[in-house]
């Protein structure tokens, strides 16, 4: 996989085993399609890899926390059909829950599995690589000397300090709550980020009781002050939230053959107060796994952050030397499509003439929280577009409160600002909770890519009743505030 960082053993190859034109040094996404695109043109690369084989997406991301959130869906519906005249009973299995995960999640490994299984043993070397003091790379018995060195070692689980020891077996992350062979009754989520969301709302839904806790009164990184308060009002229907919450101190209480994990924090207003159940899993975010390798005998530098300086964003390369840092090791976009990207140019960018290497160009910035409603964020942000003086842009937005396909389907709570420029009609970027954002947010990434106006994007066919609707009305929003400053009043829906 990823998990690369580490120290040399106490006895170091002393002379150069192998010689290569290209050695990856992770696994993942990125590592596996740097390896993949040097290999087309290079016979002398090397890929090195501790950890599982796959990628952090279907190992311990993407992948399981979709098929938490499927089955919690189903058990939602199911729970809440009372409104459309439909009663259910719905009992929920929490051990066939989790096997599902692991099972499908086994599914998807597979196919990974069997394509690494194919290349040749020879140029896949099983263990903890670590870059010496000659900017030589020791893994095992060897110590090999490469041309180009492309790290892809991925992103680990950040935990505060301390906070293993103090909760034992109580602790859970991303990378081990899935290792669940049964639903626990009671949760906290420390942060309200990606993963803290999306796994707080699916525990909630499949009958476990959870707290969420995060110190900024903020929801998945929402820098539209307006879309925040919204996304905390849809969520705050389910969720049992503590935001702008201070952690104190954590623990565990040992009574017998029963360990009872406990938080003690401020809240907003200040006043102490303590949670206690059966297991924290803390969301609060990853980091890149570049810290230890040694890639300072690469003449890499980092900041504060461990986040390599000097970077392209294009291909990763540091500077202009021979090393590259792609993937969730640069902890530039922390995105599977990113590193997928950031892995095929530099696979391509080491073996080729570099004036003639496909670079893929630059994605638009575009994250999705995949909870209900789902949160996006597409382009440039609220307040990247304030701090450029240069820029006159207005604000689109629709409320899907009474959006009409949305209230058929009952998921009506949401709103959409799309940030659009007055002197080129072009979309900047928009930032979005409610129904179907996914697929409003891949519309605007397109626009954006494809430079499309306002006027193009109207001229599109929206087809009635859908969600999407929202979507042109939030664009004509926009066509009216070209020529008047932004007021803040509610777009009026026409799509009944």
């Amino acid at each position: 996989m990823n998990k690369q960082s580490g120290t040399t053993t106490d006895k170091a190859p002393q002379k150069i085993t192998r010689n290569v034109s290209v050695a990856v040094i992770g696994a993942g996404t990125a590592g596996q399609n740097s390896f993949r695109q040097a290999s087309k043109i290079k016979d002398d690369v090397v890929i090195i890899n501790e950890g599982f084989w796959t990628t952090t997406c279907v190992a311990v991301g993407c992948m399981p926390s979709k098929l938490l959130i499927a089955a919690a869906d189903r058990a939602h519906d199911a729970n809440h059909s009372g409104d459309f005249g439909v009663h259910a009973t719905v009992k929920i299995d929490g051990k066939q829950v989790m096997q599902r995960v692991r099972d499908e999640r086994s599914r998807f490994a597979s196919y990974i599995k069997k394509e690494v299984d194919s290349w040749p043993d020879h140029k896949k070397i099983d263990g903890r690589a670590h870059i010496n003091e000659q900017g030589l790379i020791e893994v095992n018995d060897e110590l090999i000397a490469a041309e180009q060195i492309i790290v892809a070692t991925g992103s680990s689980p950040f935990i505060p300090d301390g906070w293993a020891d103090k909760l034992g077996d109580t602790m859970l992350t991303s990378d081990s709550v899935f290792e669940l062979t049964d639903l626990p009754k009671s949760m906290a989520v420390v942060g309200a980020g990606a993963i803290g969301l999306e796994l707080a709302q699916a525990f909630t839904r499949l009958g476990v009781e959870v707290t969420l806790l995060n110190r900024v009164k903020q929801v998945a990184g929402l820098k539209d002050n307006d879309i925040n308060q919204k996304a905390i009002e849809c969520l705050s229907h389910e969720l049992t939230m503590h935001l702008g919450s201070k952690i104190t101190d954590v623990g565990q209480k040992v009574n017998k053959d029963t360990q009872t994990a406990f938080i003690e924090y401020e809240d907003s207003a200040g006043e102490s107060r303590q949670w206690q159940g059966d297991c924290v899993l803390v969301a609060t975010g990853r980091r890149n796994n570049i810290k230890q390798l040694g890639v300072e005998n690469l003449g890499v530098e980092l900041d504060d952050k461990n986040r390599p300086k000097n970077l392209s964003k294009k291909t990763g390369q540091i500077g202009e030397s021979n090393v590259y840092i792609v993937g969730d090791a640069n902890a530039h976009i922390p995105l599977l499509h990113v590193a997928s990207d950031e892995g095929y140019s530099a696979g391509n960018m080491v073996c080729e003439n570099t004036e003639d290497a496909y670079i893929r160009p630059p994605a638009t910035p575009f994250s999705i929280v995949f909870c209900s409603p789902q949160i996006v964020n597409v382009g440039m942000s609220l307040p990247e577009i304030q701090k450029d003086p240069e820029l006159e842009f207005v604000i689109g937005r629709v409320s899907f409160d009474n959006q009409g396909r949305s209230r058929v389907m009952g998921v009506n709570c949401g709103l959409l600002h799309i940030y659009a420029c007055k002197k080129t009609d072009r979309i900047l970027g928009a930032s979005l909770v409610g129904p179907d954002a996914e697929y409003i947010g891949h519309i605007l990434a397109t626009a954006i890519t494809n430079d499309l106006s306002i006027k193009d994007m109207l001229d599109t066919p929206f087809y009635h009743p859908t969600i999407l609707e929202g979507l042109r009305t939030a664009l004509r929003d926009v066509q009216d505030k070209m020529e008047i400053p932004y007021q803040s009043q509610d777009a009026q829906e026409d799509n009944f």
